[in-house]
């Protein structure tokens, strides 16, 4: 259709002075709103008691939402560096608005799988899409500092629950009066989980069209004043040199890096997509009651989100100080005693929970706004976008991983509201060897071999 010509690359090209201290606004209107998904835990309850099935059935539409996410980006990353930032957002807000529209129709209906196919699937997509679609021009934008660059859109991401948390308990307290944020045992009813995703649905929609009409790539050639390609070579592990998806995913630097995002993905969504419940445990009386409520557990939620936001930002752009790599080894290295101190001692007070907590989750943002910087340095610029989506299906991976291990183990050790700090230890415990795991992949991972290289100079075809 004509009226969507205006989606096409070449009508998002940059006039000359455009300044591109504009671009990071576009890229947080879309990432602002698809990190809702870290806010599934404050309503999570309230689906389980709803569809009367367990904490893995509900968590199963989350592991969804990140499967799809890794796959859509895997598999549309070279689609998205063809056709360009505005139409992937576009694409992306479609999808993620539908998959609320969908998934409170199987609210509505109870019906559970049609919450996994539309906030799971449906949405997952439009996750994908929409997680990839600045990536790649911010790097452009900022290639004297692309972790910087890359945790100005990825904070978004990260910080989407410090927005989604406090509007979702207002919103079900709006729609259900027998909802009461403060009582612990308190539950919203279908109605209010319904009118809940129907307005994030819209309303989601909305915010990301500021990002589809704002969103802009810079001319051909175009390059910061003042910068040197030469002083970025001089870094170490950084190239100069392109090498494209295709050839990248037959390195293994590419699938050492794919299980360090694994491991550290992992480790850290585990207590995302519980965080809600998990701090009201953790400090559960001998009579069963918690001394946090579910209003400070959700402010919890937001308090995490805030640090995985600054940890997106802060570790990314201190990357470009110290280097990826040794930035990675402090995210693996320090999150091993992290965990380890919270399985032990997390239960001593909630200072110690909240701080121990906050680090972890700092370094899981950190980790993803420092990747696609990494990639840039192993890879070049040429299609980093499309590589950068081939590498979230390690994020796919650890949907699934991550709640799988952290739900089986509480499924086997009670029902929800009757759980303690002891039956999070296996868990967590668990969460160090994996953490293990990656800290040794980060040590492995070298230079890429110049026998990948692009031969000739690449193209701007595939560049977003």
């Amino acid at each position: 259709m004509a009226i969507l010509s205006v989606l096409d690359r070449e009508h998002t090209v940059a006039p000359p002075g455009y300044s591109r201290w504009l671009i990071p606004p576009a890229a947080l209107a879309v990432h602002l709103c698809i990190g809702q998904a870290y806010a599934t835990s404050v309503y999570k309850t309230s689906m389980v008691k709803h569809f009367d099935t367990s904490q893995t059935a509900v968590g199963v539409v989350f592991s969804i939402a990140i499967v799809m996410l890794g796959l859509s980006a895997a598999i549309g990353g070279t689609w998205v560096e063809r056709n360009g930032p505005r139409k992937a957002m576009f694409v992306a807000a479609c999808f993620w608005g539908t998959g609320f529209l969908v998934g409170a129709l199987g609210i509505g209906t109870g019906q559970l799988w049609l919450v996994y196919l539309g906030y799971g699937v449906i949405g997952g997509i439009g996750l994908g899409i929409g997680y990839i679609s600045p990536v790649s021009t911010l790097i452009k934008w900022f290639p004297d500092r692309p972790g910087l660059a890359t945790g100005l859109a990825i904070m978004g991401f990260g910080g989407g629950a410090l927005v989604a948390s406090p509007l979702s308990r207002q919103l079900l307290g709006l729609y259900d009066a027998k909802y009461d944020p403060n009582v612990s045992t308190s539950v919203a009813g279908g109605p209010a989980l319904v009118g809940l995703f129907v307005t994030l649905g819209i309303g989601y929609f909305v915010i990301m069209m500021f990002g589809v009409v704002n969103i802009r790539v810079p001319a051909d050639g175009w390059a910061p004043a003042g910068f040197d390609s030469a002083a970025v070579k001089a870094k170490p592990l950084v190239t100069t040199a392109n090498v494209s998806a295709a050839n990248a995913i037959k390195t293994p630097q590419f699938w050492f890096l794919w299980v360090v995002l694994f491991c550290n993905v992992t480790a850290g969504i585990g207590i995302l997509e519980q965080a809600s419940p998990m701090i009201q445990d953790f400090f559960r009386g001998a009579d069963g009651k918690s001394s946090v409520a579910v209003a400070a557990a959700a402010g919890f939620v937001g308090l995490l989100s805030i640090f995985n936001m600054a940890g997106r930002f802060g570790w990314s752009s201190t990357s470009d100080l110290i280097g990826r790599k040794p930035i990675y080894a402090m995210y693996l290295g320090v999150g091993i005693i992290a965990y380890a101190l919270l399985a032990t001692v997390g239960h001593s007070s909630t200072a110690v929970f909240v701080l121990l907590a906050a680090i972890i989750i700092s370094f899981y943002g950190g980790g993803f706004a420092t990747v696609p910087a990494y990639l840039r340095d192993l890879f070049g610029g040429y299609q980093v976008g499309a590589i950068h989506g081939r590498l979230l299906t390690a994020w796919s991976a650890a949907g699934i991983a991550g709640p799988l291990i952290v739900n089986g183990f509480l499924d086997h050790e009670g029902k929800p509201g009757t759980l303690t700090a002891s039956a999070y230890r296996p868990a967590l415990f668990t969460m160090v060897g994996v953490l293990a795991v990656g800290f040794i992949a980060n040590l492995l991972i070298r230079s890429v071999s110049e026998r990948y290289h692009e031969k000739s100079e690449p193209t701007v075809e595939a560049a977003s």
